[in-house]
């Protein structure tokens, strides 16, 4: 079995769905009912990892549509009483797979609206998600996008100064070991924010060729385009995402008091 058959039937396994011979018995392939959507990239990371300034800059593209935060797991189909219930069920159709159908004609349709060729979505809540994603578009394409835990933390306590550490460190944990999980099954691009601020040239012309588009320069002045409001729930509302450039790092704040559980992932993500 090739190194595509066994993510083929890794992801099966994590996700629910079935694998089958694909034409010609050359390999094994996700089953799956028609998508309108082909090939949606999903940005997964933490909160406070990014991801709008990932997104914005991949906005700018003009053959890449990466629209605001979607919330899409909170955007489901309902059946409501048992009539409903049994003539879906004729049909084949859960409200499971119900709701994949909204989440597809919902991308389709906002895609198809901009004009351009290839979507990218950056909901940080969708690491939750990551298995029914995987499920609803077996030819998803998933970028991680990974920065220093304590930097995670840091950047919540800036932005929410009335949340509190502890809760910032256990929102943060329970982004991380979805990260984690999702990396162990998804084949996907890695990237590294301290990577993308330092060099961000370099990361964004490897995601073009990992998305299949050319690079353009003028990706980088993010600013110069419109990309929506910029409001809490939408993604980040800071003044350095306003600014329109792409700024550099702040300094990594004290290492002493993070927990063992998040230095165990920044050991295993190789910042420590």
């Amino acid at each position: 079995m090739g190194w595509k058959d066994r993510v083929a039937v890794r992801i099966a396994r994590a996700t629910g769905a079935q694998v089958a011979r694909s034409a010609g018995g050359r390999g094994l392939r996700i089953t799956r009912r028609e998508r309108l959507l082909k090939r949606p990239a999903f940005i997964l990371s933490s909160v406070r990892s990014g991801s709008t300034l990932l997104r914005m800059i991949l906005n700018s593209h003009p053959e890449i549509y990466a629209p605001h935060e979607l919330h899409l797991s909170n955007l489901r189909v309902t059946v409501k009483d048992d009539y409903a219930r049994e003539s879906m069920a004729e049909l084949g159709l859960s409200e499971f797979e119900l709701t994949h159908l909204l989440w597809d004609r919902v991308l389709h349709h906002e895609l198809r609206r901009s004009g351009k060729s290839v979507l990218v979505e950056k909901t940080p809540n969708h690491v939750f998600i990551w298995t029914s994603l995987a499920r609803c578009w077996p030819d998803a394409r998933f970028i991680f996008l990974l920065r220093h835990p304590a930097a995670i933390v840091d950047s919540w306590a800036r932005a929410r100064p009335k949340g509190g550490r502890e809760a910032a460190l256990a929102s943060v944990g329970k982004y991380v070991a979805a990260l984690n999980e999702a990396r162990t099954v998804l084949p996907g691009r890695t990237v590294r924010y301290e990577e993308l601020v330092t060099d961000p040239e370099g990361q964004i012309r490897s995601l073009c060729d990992f998305l299949e588009v050319e690079w353009e320069p003028t990706m980088l002045d993010y600013g110069r385009f419109d990309h929506g409001n910029i409001k809490p729930g939408l993604g980040d509302w800071t003044e350095r995402i306003r600014s329109g450039k792409v700024q550099a790092p702040r300094q990594l704040p004290p290492l002493t008091d993070i927990p063992d559980d998040l230095m165990a992932t920044a050991r295993n993500w190789g910042y420590v």
